[in-house]
């Protein structure tokens, strides 16, 4: 089905600014316009402008904008309504009316339910027969907005990720780290929610984002090399099968966000996930490595190759330096996590659509667990050790953990960039999955609290550009 939003010329000039800064639209659904029965396929957006003081007697109307529909809100007892988010703008001039409007290419049925659909001042909804007619349409005369129409599909309907396939798993860590990462660096989730599967199974996640499409004027940063602007020098993996995938995202005040992800090995052979945050202008990063709970018990049993995990990075945090200046101190000396993260069996049936749900753990707090009766296993003598929800009273939600990153409450101290991908390098050499994200930006630590702090519609324009090496002994691909 498809949601139609049609609003006055008058009206759309007003708040076409606003628009562009927020990138999307709440619209009130009054209790007889509200879908009936359920839901089939994406629930895409078209938002039309209608010219109501030229048009002769005949009506005149132009896609404007387009987008998928993220939640349903109850502002009322008896109204809903919607929220369009993202909400893109069509770079062509797109006429529904008239000989050459898009309209003409549907079926007399199918156009007759789209005026239904398109009462003026009012959203409603139509079928999901009318949007593919529609879509065939866009696709067909207008070739620019293909890219634009793929990117709104892929974010409304997102491959679902099998928990009992490997290279799935693999996959929901990684995402589940891209994640956590948008919300550390305060930039829209759609940024990098548009997903496919990639051709190859040991491909990272990020190998199957698809970028945003923008046009050629908007992006006006000069971009370099990607092996040469991410330090991914050539030998910096023993072998020749690493695969790095780049995303660089920019938002309206300069700030930028470098999303790395890298493996070396085939999916077979490696250990984890890691996510990495590092922030440039306090020099500081924070570590997570992912375990996965298991789905009916959501424990898991302490091995001797998670005992070996741990001592790597208590290694890792010997990296950090003393504070020396306010900004410096954090609430302890653990900048590595454990995550414990839980995935329900069937995934079809509870899709995860933001953080999965999991413990948050320093690696300190976890030699602690260890060595007290809580993780001990159940049967007596035995010096098995457990994780899990049952085991450990205390823990950090995914919430309370990117607040104390965004706030530099938690992470090393004077940490530098080649110490960064030194660890980087050894990380992914040791086997792991490693998604590392660099944020830099010219603002300072009182602008960065003030950032964080402000509750008020974020500015949530931004430009993303991916880069693809499929090894890193092989040239540089930009797409």
């Amino acid at each position: 089905m498809a949601y139609i939003v049609t609003l006055p010329a008058r009206q759309m000039t007003k708040i076409h600014d606003r628009l562009r800064l927020q990138l999307r639209l709440t619209k009130v659904l009054a209790a007889q316009d509200q879908p009936v029965g359920p839901n089939v396929g994406p629930p895409m957006a078209l938002v039309i402008s209608e010219d109501t003081e030229n048009s002769a007697g005949r009506r005149s109307r132009q896609l404007i904008w387009m987008g998928s529909v993220a939640r349903h809100n109850t502002p009322g007892t008896v109204d809903k309504s919607i929220t369009i988010d993202p909400l893109r703008e069509c770079m062509e001039d797109v006429p529904l009316d008239g000989e050459d409007g898009l309209l003409a290419l549907l079926e007399s049925d199918l156009r007759n339910e789209f005026e239904r659909a398109s009462l003026i001042g009012t959203a409603r909804w139509c079928s999901g027969e009318v949007w593919q007619a529609l879509e065939r349409g866009l696709r067909a005369k207008f070739p620019r907005l293909v890219p634009l129409i793929d990117w709104l599909l892929a974010q409304a309907n997102p491959p679902v990720l099998d928990s009992h396939d490997e290279a799935d798993q693999a996959w929901q860590e990684q995402q589940d780290a891209v994640r956590s990462i948008l919300r550390i660096a305060d930039f829209p989730l759609p940024s990098l929610n548009a997903w496919k599967r990639p051709e190859s199974r040991d491909a990272p996640y990020t190998a199957g984002i698809i970028p945003q499409p923008s046009e050629n004027s908007l992006i006006d940063h000069d971009v370099r090399a990607a092996g040469r602007a991410f330090g991914l020098d050539s030998d910096w993996v023993n072998g020749s099968g690493a695969r790095c995938d780049i995303n660089v995202l920019w938002d309206s005040s300069g700030r930028r966000l470098e999303v790395t992800n890298v493996n070396a090995l085939p999916l077979e052979s490696r250990t984890g996930t890691d996510m990495i945050y590092y922030h440039v202008p306090t020099k500081s990063f924070t570590l997570v490595q992912y375990k996965r709970l298991d789905p009916r018990k959501r424990e898991i049993r302490v091995d001797e190759r998670l005992r070996s995990q741990l001592d790597r990075l208590e290694k890792v945090a010997q990296l950090n330096s003393p504070p020396t200046q306010p900004h410096e101190w954090r609430l302890g000396s653990d900048p590595c996590f454990l995550k414990l993260a839980h995935w329900p069996e069937d995934t079809r049936k509870n899709p995860v659509e933001g953080l999965s749900h999991g413990m948050y753990l320093p690696v300190s707090y976890v030699r602690m667990l260890l060595e007290n009766d809580c993780t001990l296993g159940p049967q007596k003598g035995s010096q098995a050790r457990l994780l899990g929800y049952d085991r450990v009273e205390r823990h950090l939600v995914g919430a309370q953990f990117v607040e104390l990153v965004k706030e530099g409450l938690v992470g090393t101290v004077g940490t530098t960039r080649e110490q960064l991908w030194s660890m980087v390098k050894r990380r992914v050499s040791e086997g792991n999955n490693v998604l590392v994200a660099e944020e830099n930006s010219s603002e300072s630590v009182r602008d960065r609290q003030k950032r964080n702090r402000t509750r008020t519609s974020k500015d949530n324009s931004y430009v993303h550009k991916v880069y693809r090496q499929e090894s890193l002994f092989g040239p540089d691909s930009e797409q």
